[in-house]
């Protein structure tokens, strides 16, 4: 049915959020990709949810690939110990190598950028571009507007049948990565 996750891409802010559960979650989600077998690729911060993710997959044992942009590099501070660190020159070619690299994605809460890079997933698999599993971490309900907005662009028809969006939704930190890999 569907291939071997060798690699996960987690989405994230590079800040923790209001509530610890966020914070929980993230750490949650590194230690299980680690223990798992998995590698972890994501945005290269050492701080926020990216940093604690990273930092959780790392204490675990786990190989992390952290891709940042030349420009974030001063405004973002990176995690040295990353197994692997790639600068590149741009956002977009940032988006490539997370692509590319992986074979699921999750998005944790986040900001702007986080939302961007889980939409342009859902819209690559909605259009036929990849069949990689996308996993929306609703934790606190977080991801509710959005997936309400989903349900009312199904409602409009803006999304038709057959053009359906495909994502799996966890509610709870210990869901997240079971619930991914079909263990759940």
């Amino acid at each position: 049915m569907s291939h071997e996750i060798k690699n996960i891409c987690v989405y994230c802010g590079s800040g923790n959020g209001l509530s610890p559960i966020y914070k929980q979650t993230a750490i949650q989600v590194g230690a299980d990709i680690a223990k798992n077998n998995i590698g972890l690729i994501y945005g290269g911060g050492s701080t926020g949810l990216m940093g604690a993710t990273a930092q959780s997959a790392l204490n675990n044992g786990g190989y992390v690939t952290g891709v940042i942009p030349e420009f974030l590099q001063d405004k973002e501070i990176m995690l040295e110990d990353c197994s692997e660190l790639i600068v590149t020159q741009n956002m977009h070619e940032r988006k490539t190598l997370f692509f590319e690299k992986s074979d699921a994605f999750i998005a944790l809460p986040g900001g702007i950028g986080t939302l961007e890079e889980l939409v342009e997933m859902l819209t690559w698999k909605q259009l036929g571009q990849h069949n990689k599993k996308v996993l929306i971490a609703n934790i606190n309900g977080f991801w509710d507007p959005l997936i309400t907005l989903i349900k009312q662009m199904q409602a409009e028809t803006f999304i038709r049948k057959g053009m359906e969006v495909e994502f799996l939704v966890a509610n709870q930190p210990e869901e997240v990565v079971p619930l991914l890999l079909g263990q759940i």
